[in-house]
């Protein structure tokens, strides 16, 4: 995950419900992506090392546990960089300009903030994050098959060059995700600015729940709503109970509960769920070496099992022997 500041709503429903279930089936890393987060964007303006501490204490406060997955940084592990540039040489240009999210991306965001070269070949250094842990499963969603798809593509070249499978061929652990609407209806994006952030305050809360955009099709209170078309409605299956969701359909057709009730509601559910969370942050932030030893603990793990990989990929590509460490 990119370091880009605190975490919200939409990345607890689409990534770390997944975490919390996979470290208790399989060893897994949970990798804070540094060097990622340079790809895009004004490099002076990212504040990478604020926006590690702030992501590793959203994990830790949702329940990411270090004794059950090894949690580590991208940029701690140089492995990382080494590798994306000996892979870099199994990779044309043209595949990467044809990659759907680049171009897309492009786009979007201006040559300004995507005409360098390591937003260009981020796909190489996606590959390398998972193959220099011989990683078997990535777990992703449906619309990020297509990234994992160029990853094998490049490990089957590396692997068919040498004749050798030094990379198992990584398949995608489909998980379940739930993409919830921002504020304003579209995606949950910080840059948007319509998240709903884990580590909010009560007042915060209520404030932004207060303006949320509600069923565009009632127009007056006397109207009867459409609850399947309203983004609060939405919310209100995540964190409110079955019962009383099935009570707020039938009066929110009825027209006998508000918009401006119904979110109220919301916003006291919600209140409710993310308590523990607040209070677990606010015990962490007081203790800032324990983050601290816990990444250490991560890296140097994550450290031996890169160094190995690494070594064993200068073997197979007959670099000579006194470089090989």
């Amino acid at each position: 995950m990119r370091p880009t500041g605190r975490l919200h709503l939409g990345h607890y429903w689409g990534v770390l419900v997944n975490y919390l279930e996979l470290q208790n089936q399989a060893d897994c890393f949970f990798m804070v992506a540094d060097l990622h987060a340079l790809t895009t964007g004004e490099l002076a303006k990212v504040e990478v090392g604020k926006n590690t501490r702030e992501l590793l204490l959203d994990w830790l406060s949702v329940g990411v546990d270090p004794d059950k997955a090894t949690l580590f940084v991208q940029s701690a592990v140089p492995e990382h960089c080494e590798l994306t540039v000996l892979l870099s040489m199994f990779t044309s240009v043209g595949w990467l300009e044809r990659n759907p999210t680049y171009k897309e991306q492009k786009q979007e965001l201006g040559e300004k903030n995507t005409g360098s070269l390591g937003f260009l070949s981020y796909p190489v250094l996606q590959t390398v994050d998972v193959c220099l842990y011989k990683a078997t499963h990535v777990p992703v969603g449906e619309d990020q098959k297509p990234h994992l798809e160029m990853g094998r593509e490049l490990i089957r070249r590396f692997n068919a060059t040498y004749k050798k499978n030094v990379f198992p061929e990584f398949v995608p652990l489909l998980t379940p995700t739930a993409k919830l609407p921002g504020l304003d209806g579209r995606k949950m994006s910080k840059s948007y600015g319509n998240t709903v952030e884990l580590a909010d305050s009560p007042e915060v809360i209520q404030k932004k729940v207060s303006r949320m955009l509600t069923d565009t099709q009632r127009p007056r209170r006397e109207d009867p709503g459409h609850p399947e078309n309203c983004p609060v409605f939405t919310y209100h299956q995540l964190f409110t109970p079955k019962d009383r969701v099935t009570q707020i359909a039938a009066e929110c057709r009825a027209a006998t509960l508000s918009c401006f009730d119904d979110k109220k509601a919301l916003a006291d559910q919600i209140i409710a769920w993310s308590e523990p969370i607040r209070k677990k942050r606010a015990e962490l932030e007081k203790e800032p070496t324990y983050i601290d030893e816990i990444i250490k603990k991560g890296n140097q793990k994550a450290r031996n099992i890169a160094s190995q990989t690494i070594r064993e990929v200068l073997d197979v590509m007959g670099f000579w022997p006194g470089s090989n460490r």
